[in-house]
């Protein structure tokens, strides 16, 4: 059984995305502690990228403020090597095709396994050209999440039954970020996933309040913040950490 599945095992799963290095990577770890002990079942890490094209602007300008401050993906690996000594939830990381590219796609999702991770999310990715990286993926028992966006239509089926870990369903078009309403009809779209696989899906993509946690949780296996939690990094800085354990545990009740 993946790790990630079993990240789901609990009941509605609570999803939570931090940018690598924002501000830095000392402050990276001691948040994804606290989210981690405060109900967070499952952590996505962002490796920064110049060209984020699925981002909106507060995940972009925390790719930025990483990336100016120096991180890279060898620092990435290292700092999870660390990480794992204290944390035990199941990690994927989230990032472009072009970052695996140009890394050498076998040594990247080789050093996942090593360094345990358990999945990869790349957005940029199309499904049909997923083989080249999944291939490698189940060779080291890394999951390549798949991505359901309210335009995949016709390969809604298709995607969910190939789909590994879990299925993180796009909640609106456009960009990452916090909305005050999301009007895709989710409810079809996991109608269709329900039916075609038992891999849980998540919905990410504009939630930010308890409210919405709770009403998308009740839809799907779980939800995924990035943006709300990257803003209290960026107004706290160094501080962030204790605010973004108090932000998960509100989610994480609500749910």
């Amino acid at each position: 059984m993946s790790k990630i599945k079993n990240a789901f095992s609990g009941g509605k799963a609570f999803i939570a995305f931090i940018t690598c290095g924002d501000p830095d990577l000392e402050t990276t770890k001691e948040a994804v502690k606290a989210a981690a002990s405060n109900g967070a079942d499952l952590i996505e890490l962002g490796i920064p990228f110049s060209d984020p094209t699925a981002e909106g602007p507060v995940i972009q300008g925390a790719n930025l403020r990483a990336l100016n401050g120096g991180v890279t993906t060898d620092k990435i690996f290292d700092f999870v090597v660390d990480l794992r000594k204290e944390v035990s939830v199941p990690m994927v990381f989230m990032t472009y095709a072009n970052v695996v590219y140009s890394y050498g796609a076998e040594e990247f999702i080789g050093k996942c396994r090593e360094i345990g991770i358990d999945g990869l999310i790349l957005p940029d990715l199309p499904f049909e050209e997923k083989e080249e990286f999944n291939d490698i993926c189940v060779k080291n028992n890394v999951d390549l999440i798949s991505l359901i966006a309210p335009t995949s239509e016709n390969r809604i089926s298709m995607i969910a039954k190939e789909a590994s870990g879990f299925i993180y369903i796009v909640s609106s078009l456009g960009v990452t970020g916090t909305r005050s309403s999301i009007t895709t009809d989710l409810d079809s779209i996991i109608e269709l996933v329900r039916k075609s696989t038992d891999t849980p899906c998540a919905i990410g993509f504009g939630i930010s309040t308890p409210e919405q946690a709770a009403k998308f949780s009740a839809k799907a296996d779980g939800v995924i913040v990035g943006s709300a939690i990257i803003k209290l990094l960026e107004k706290y800085g160094k501080e962030a950490p204790k605010y973004v354990g108090e932000y998960v545990h509100s989610m994480k009740a609500a749910m």
